[in-house]
């Protein structure tokens, strides 16, 4: 099943696709991968979550900030291929969160992510995965994602 279908049967609207905060592109892509920027929580270019998991924001804020971020990664892709059908596998993963203290459940976290790229390319296309707790992040949202698809 192709990976717009999924997103149907899913029931699932991609927002409009991120746009730059700085002097950068969305995307880019070399030979058959394409590269996304880091991918941050907003909607409509205004951060849906800001401040640190642990401190301002617990687990399941960070793992609705982790969906949102995923779903502008979606939608970036998208408006740069036309179509997720294009992307054949997720290469890789990053996810760097924003936490404070304590703060240990940065895996079921991601998992937010990995979970929706699952459903959407399938578990055959699932990406090796790199997660990181971190001080801060842009503009103070809790979560940033590096996302590298490959691409027919």
């Amino acid at each position: 099943m192709s990976a717009e279908k999924r997103l149907q049967d899913l029931g699932i609207q991609l927002p409009a696709a991120p746009t730059p905060f700085g002097t950068y592109v969305e995307a880019a892509q070399t030979g058959n991968l394409l590269f996304l920027s880091g991918m941050l929580p907003v909607v409509d270019h205004k951060p849906k979550y800001l401040g640190r998991l642990g401190k301002e924001l617990d687990a399941e804020a960070g793992r609705d900030a982790a969906r949102t971020a995923a779903l502008g990664a979606l939608a970036a892709a998208r408006q740069y291929l036309g179509s997720l059908d294009r992307i054949t596998r997720v290469v890789r993963l990053g996810v760097f969160i924003a936490t404070s203290g304590d703060f240990f459940d940065q895996p079921r976290v991601a998992d937010a992510v990995s979970d929706l790229f699952r459903d959407v390319f399938g578990s055959d296309k699932l990406a090796v995965r790199l997660v990181l707790g971190m001080a801060s992040l842009p503009l103070g949202m809790p979560i940033e994602l590096e996302v590298i698809f490959e691409v027919a």
